[in-house]
Protein backbone atom coordinates (compact mmCIF):
# COMPACT_ATOMS: atom_id res chain seq x y z
CA UNK A 1 0.00 0.00 0.00
CA UNK A 2 1.67 3.53 -1.14
CA UNK A 3 1.39 6.46 1.01
CA UNK A 4 -0.56 9.06 -0.72
CA UNK A 5 0.91 12.97 -0.33
CA UNK A 6 -1.93 15.55 0.87
CA UNK A 7 -2.10 18.63 2.09
CA UNK A 8 -3.77 19.13 5.58
CA UNK A 9 -6.74 20.87 4.02
CA UNK A 10 -6.95 17.96 1.05
CA UNK A 11 -7.14 15.84 4.21
CA UNK A 12 -10.12 17.42 5.88
CA UNK A 13 -12.43 18.07 2.25
CA UNK A 14 -11.97 14.39 2.32
CA UNK A 15 -13.41 13.65 5.73
CA UNK A 16 -15.84 15.87 5.70
CA UNK A 17 -16.97 14.62 2.46
CA UNK A 18 -16.86 10.77 4.42
CA UNK A 19 -18.94 12.67 7.48
CA UNK A 20 -21.26 13.56 5.09
CA UNK A 21 -21.71 9.98 3.41
CA UNK A 22 -22.20 8.38 6.82
CA UNK A 23 -23.93 10.46 9.01
CA UNK A 24 -26.82 12.14 6.19
CA UNK A 25 -26.48 9.95 2.70
CA UNK A 26 -25.87 6.56 4.42
CA UNK A 27 -29.47 7.29 7.12
CA UNK A 28 -31.42 8.73 4.07
CA UNK A 29 -30.83 5.78 1.63
CA UNK A 30 -32.22 3.47 4.85
CA UNK A 31 -35.31 5.78 4.68
CA UNK A 32 -35.51 5.22 1.35
CA UNK A 33 -35.00 1.49 1.07
CA UNK A 34 -37.75 1.49 4.02
CA UNK A 35 -40.22 3.10 2.02
CA UNK A 36 -39.41 1.81 -1.17
CA UNK A 37 -40.06 -1.69 0.00
CA UNK A 38 -43.25 -1.13 2.11
CA UNK A 39 -44.54 -0.93 -1.63
CA UNK A 40 -44.68 -4.48 -2.30
CA UNK A 41 -43.54 -6.93 -4.86
CA UNK A 42 -39.52 -6.24 -4.94
CA UNK A 43 -39.10 -7.63 -8.04
CA UNK A 44 -41.27 -4.89 -9.89
CA UNK A 45 -40.43 -2.06 -7.47
CA UNK A 46 -38.45 0.35 -9.55
CA UNK A 47 -38.12 2.84 -6.33
CA UNK A 48 -36.25 -0.08 -4.38
CA UNK A 49 -34.04 -0.86 -7.10
CA UNK A 50 -32.89 2.66 -7.45
CA UNK A 51 -32.45 2.89 -3.58
CA UNK A 52 -30.35 0.14 -3.71
CA UNK A 53 -28.29 0.90 -6.74
CA UNK A 54 -27.93 4.49 -4.72
CA UNK A 55 -26.96 2.53 -1.71
CA UNK A 56 -24.11 0.68 -3.46
CA UNK A 57 -22.51 3.96 -4.98
CA UNK A 58 -22.37 5.45 -1.30
CA UNK A 59 -21.07 2.65 -0.09
CA UNK A 60 -18.48 2.40 -2.62
CA UNK A 61 -17.50 5.82 -2.25
CA UNK A 62 -17.55 5.52 1.87
CA UNK A 63 -14.71 2.64 1.40
CA UNK A 64 -12.93 4.41 -0.92
CA UNK A 65 -12.77 7.99 1.08
CA UNK A 66 -11.50 5.39 4.21
CA UNK A 67 -8.59 3.83 2.08
CA UNK A 68 -7.38 7.14 1.04
CA UNK A 69 -7.58 8.87 4.72
CA UNK A 70 -5.64 5.50 5.63
CA UNK A 71 -3.17 5.86 2.76
CA UNK A 72 -2.83 9.48 3.16
CA UNK A 73 0.38 11.01 4.08
CA UNK A 74 -0.22 14.74 5.15
CA UNK A 75 2.12 17.37 4.58
CA UNK A 76 2.09 20.62 6.18
CA UNK A 77 3.27 23.02 3.80
CA UNK A 78 3.29 25.60 5.61
CA UNK A 79 6.44 24.31 7.48
CA UNK A 80 8.61 24.41 4.05
CA UNK A 81 10.82 27.13 3.27
CA UNK A 82 13.18 28.35 0.27
CA UNK A 83 12.60 28.51 -3.52
CA UNK A 84 13.28 24.68 -4.85
CA UNK A 85 9.43 23.33 -5.62
CA UNK A 86 7.99 20.37 -3.70
CA UNK A 87 4.71 19.24 -3.20
CA UNK A 88 2.59 21.70 -1.84
CA UNK A 89 4.44 24.77 -3.16
CA UNK A 90 2.61 27.78 -5.09
CA UNK A 91 4.60 28.68 -8.03
CA UNK A 92 3.62 31.65 -10.03
CA UNK A 93 4.49 30.55 -13.96
CA UNK A 94 5.23 33.22 -16.84
CA UNK A 95 4.37 31.65 -20.49
CA UNK A 96 5.74 32.68 -23.60
CA UNK A 97 3.29 35.13 -24.33
CA UNK A 98 4.20 37.23 -20.89
CA UNK A 99 1.09 35.90 -18.79
CA UNK A 100 1.22 34.96 -15.75
CA UNK A 101 -0.10 31.89 -14.25
CA UNK A 102 -0.55 30.73 -10.32
CA UNK A 103 -0.32 26.91 -9.59
CA UNK A 104 -0.49 25.02 -5.65
CA UNK A 105 0.77 21.67 -6.39
CA UNK A 106 -1.43 19.35 -4.13
CA UNK A 107 -2.26 15.49 -4.27
CA UNK A 108 -4.01 13.80 -6.56
CA UNK A 109 -7.40 13.97 -5.35
CA UNK A 110 -6.96 17.77 -4.67
CA UNK A 111 -6.52 18.76 -8.01
CA UNK A 112 -9.43 21.58 -9.21
CA UNK A 113 -7.94 23.36 -12.10
CA UNK A 114 -10.63 25.65 -11.38
CA UNK A 115 -8.93 26.63 -8.05
CA UNK A 116 -5.67 26.83 -9.74
CA UNK A 117 -4.89 23.30 -7.62
CA UNK A 118 -2.71 21.05 -10.04
CA UNK A 119 -1.89 17.34 -9.01
CA UNK A 120 2.03 16.64 -8.58
CA UNK A 121 1.31 14.02 -10.86
CA UNK A 122 -0.11 16.34 -13.51
CA UNK A 123 2.13 16.74 -16.71
CA UNK A 124 3.11 20.48 -15.32
CA UNK A 125 3.16 19.26 -11.97
CA UNK A 126 6.18 16.81 -12.71
CA UNK A 127 7.88 19.25 -14.71
CA UNK A 128 7.77 21.89 -12.25
CA UNK A 129 9.29 19.68 -9.23
CA UNK A 130 12.71 19.89 -8.36
CA UNK A 131 12.72 23.22 -10.49
CA UNK A 132 13.66 26.60 -9.12
CA UNK A 133 12.92 30.58 -9.30
CA UNK A 134 14.31 31.84 -12.53
CA UNK A 135 14.12 28.09 -14.09
CA UNK A 136 12.64 27.59 -17.78
CA UNK A 137 10.35 24.50 -17.79
CA UNK A 138 8.65 22.83 -20.75
CA UNK A 139 5.51 20.84 -20.82
CA UNK A 140 4.90 18.25 -23.11
CA UNK A 141 0.96 19.43 -24.10
CA UNK A 142 -1.59 17.98 -26.52
CA UNK A 143 -1.12 20.68 -28.61
CA UNK A 144 2.60 20.93 -28.20
CA UNK A 145 5.64 21.62 -26.02
CA UNK A 146 4.81 24.65 -23.47
CA UNK A 147 7.37 26.93 -22.23
CA UNK A 148 6.80 28.81 -18.95
CA UNK A 149 9.46 30.40 -16.59
CA UNK A 150 8.90 29.95 -12.80
CA UNK A 151 8.31 33.60 -11.48
CA UNK A 152 8.45 32.87 -7.11
CA UNK A 153 7.91 30.02 -5.49
CA UNK A 154 5.75 30.31 -1.84
CA UNK A 155 4.53 27.95 0.65
CA UNK A 156 1.48 28.86 2.53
Amino acid sequence: MNDTPMTLIGKKLIEQELEQLIKVDRENIKVDIAEARALGDLKENAEYSAAKEKQSHIEGRIMELQSKIARARVVDVTSFSGSKIVFGATVSLLDANGNEHTYQIVGEDEAMTDKNKISYSSPLGKALIGKEEGDEIIVKAPKGDVTYEVQTVTYR
